[in-house]
């Protein structure tokens, strides 16, 4: 293969998919090819798909159209969730060469002997039960934090959700190997480490391709806290159910971990969450939240809810509305329930209009930008420290603190990643925070 040949990436979708993308990308670097910006012209586009919502799949074609516009030879892979759910689906879309379902994917670079364009896309995928094997992945060379794989699939039976469906079972990474890709990131100068995967509690099942725990999420936090040269640690989304008290109680006396969880809730109504068949009520919920809140004050604590879910009635809607304002929490990500095939819900009565959860996730939007600028108020005045990112946005650097307050100063290049000791002392009218410099750089 031409050592000269080209190949960008572009991801749709989780921190998940980003750990991946990055690893399927050196996996390239190491056969000779020289990566390039998704914007400019190149020999290769690898897209990788995600299929949470329908907004996900429609912006497929898009994007293969905007690759083809740079180079209309340019060969176009797909790879990810929505390709391994519809493969003969992306494999339809005009441009489309080659389709890799879930196991496939990280191989990629076996199937590029012709790079020839195809009428019609190649596919080659697997049935989903065949994924049952773990390949590690993280992100780096990206961004100034880097996001590491921990674990993936799923085994749990969300009746909206088709990423058991795309990703299989749940299924860890061995605790050495996170922890050798946890220092070999450092070795980089990353300062911040992400811990990402499909149900990141459930780690340690599947850990050797065994079906029970061989450590737990809680051992895996303990053992990360440990390895030098790791500034920040910080915990992506985790279900209620798997946030113990112990790794709570550990993380706010931890020498790396940050005090910031994204903790999904989908509703705030009992009897839906009892037909999303997730495995909590929500008092299960409000402890999590009183308890990080009692330790930890200042904790930043995101909260994922889906609305027009079948059976949402307006009074329902409203409790959940309520519920999620009266709680302690500090922004929301917002999902619109879409049908999905193959999954329970799809088949269920009580369905609610488009038009109507348009409206109710416009209402929770407001609500997440309500508790976003509070949590923002109840921090000015506080000593924190920020952790500065790379890109110049119209004359500004950002960068956030460790509690995920965004903050925005003049773009200075030496700034980028950097840590800083600052005090917040103004929110701007673009809802970032101002601050005043406490100590220049933070020694790590």
């Amino acid at each position: 293969m031409n050592n000269q040949k080209k190949v960008a990436f572009y991801t749709l979708g989780c921190k998940l998919n980003f750990s991946e993308t990055s690893t399927i990308s050196r996996n390239f670097l190491s056969e000779g090819f020289k990566r390039v910006d998704f914007e400019d012209n190149a020999d290769i586009y690898v897209i990788n798909t995600c299929s949470v919502t329908d907004n996900a799949d429609k912006r497929f074609k898009s994007i293969v159209k905007n690759a083809l516009k740079k180079n209309e030879k340019a060969f176009v892979i797909a790879i990810g969730c929505y390709a391994q759910l519809k493969p003969e689906e992306l494999a339809a879309v005009d441009g489309v060469d080659l389709v890799l379902g879930a196991t496939e994917k990280f191989k990629v670079t076996d199937y590029l002997n012709d790079l020839s364009k195809n009428d019609f896309g190649e596919v080659h995928s697997c049935e989903i039960e065949e994924a049952d094997f773990y390949v590690g992945s993280y992100s780096i060379g990206d961004r100034t934090r880097a996001f590491l794989k921990v674990q993936d699939g799923c085994d749990y039976v969300c009746t909206y959700c088709t990423i058991p469906l795309a990703r299989g079972i749940s299924r860890s990474d061995t605790l050495s190997n996170v922890l050798d890709n946890a220092k070999e990131i450092s070795k980089k100068g990353i300062k911040e480490i992400v811990l990402t995967g499909v149900n990141i509690g459930d780690y340690g099942k599947g850990e050797f391709g065994n079906k029970k725990h061989e450590h737990t999420f809680f051992e895996l936090v303990q053992a990360l806290d440990k390895v030098d040269g790791i500034h920040r640690l910080r915990i992506s989304s985790i279900e209620p159910n798997l946030l113990t008290d112990e790794t709570i109680d550990f993380v706010s006396s931890s020498n790396s971990f940050v005090p910031h969880f994204h903790i999904p809730l989908q509703s705030g109504n009992d009897e839906l969450l009892k037909e999303m068949k997730r495995r909590y009520l929500t008092q299960t919920y409000t402890n999590r939240v009183s308890k990080i809140k009692s330790l930890m004050p200042n904790a930043c604590i995101g909260v994922d809810a889906i609305v027009g879910f079948p059976g949402e009635t307006d009074e329902l809607f409203l409790e959940t509305y309520n519920y999620l304002n009266e709680l302690d929490i500090s922004y929301l990500h917002v999902f619109t329930y879409s049908e999905r095939p193959n999954t329970e819900a799809v088949n269920m009565d009580g369905i609610v209009p488009k038009n109507v959860r348009a409206k109710r996730s416009k209402m929770l939007r407001g609500l997440s930008v309500k508790k976003r600028r509070a949590f923002y108020e109840s921090q000015l005045g506080n000593t924190l420290t920020v952790l500065f990112e790379s890109e110049n946005k119209e004359g500004y650097i950002h960068g956030f603190t460790e509690n995920y307050v965004k903050v925005k100063t003049p773009w200075n290049p030496e700034l980028v990643n950097t840590l800083h000791t600052i005090t917040l002392n103004k929110i701007d009218e673009d809802g970032l925070v101002r601050f005043d410099f406490v100590e220049k750089e933070v020694n790590v």
